[in-house]
């Protein structure tokens, strides 16, 4: 079993950048990929971003490409989700996840077995 533990999270202004960090607990074969994923409140949980752990091809969301980054530290098994350009509608509880399925979909929260419990960042106008 897996546990991931968020950090990073925090209040920033319209405009700024935040780094979220996801460290990563036990064991960690077979993983595929991490992700990133974001809920609003009274949204869906919304892909962000996902790095494979094995050679670091990174997928993302159309909205968030040019804005965030998404890197891994194989060594302290933490992925860091980088954020600029923020503005209010980035507003949510960013979780992380991790993915044991191979494929090109990325984008799939269900395809994701263990998740975080979260961070919030919230973003004032």
């Amino acid at each position: 079993q897996v546990q991931l533990v968020e950090s990073g999270g925090g209040l920033v202004q319209a405009g700024g950048s935040l780094r979220l960090s996801c460290a990563a607990s036990g064991s960690i074969f077979g993983v595929n990929a991490m992700g990133w994923f974001r809920q609003a409140p009274g949204k869906e949980r919304e892909f962000v971003a996902a790095i494979r752990w094995s050679g670091g091809s990174t997928y993302y969301a159309d909205s968030m490409k040019g804005r965030f980054t998404i890197s891994r530290d194989n060594a302290r098994k933490t992925v860091y989700l980088q954020m600029s350009s923020l503005n209010p509608e980035d507003t949510a509880v960013y979780y992380c996840a991790t993915r044991y399925l191979s494929g090109s979909d990325y984008a799939r929260p269900y395809d994701y077995r263990y998740w975080g419990q979260g961070t919030q960042v919230t973003v004032s106008s």
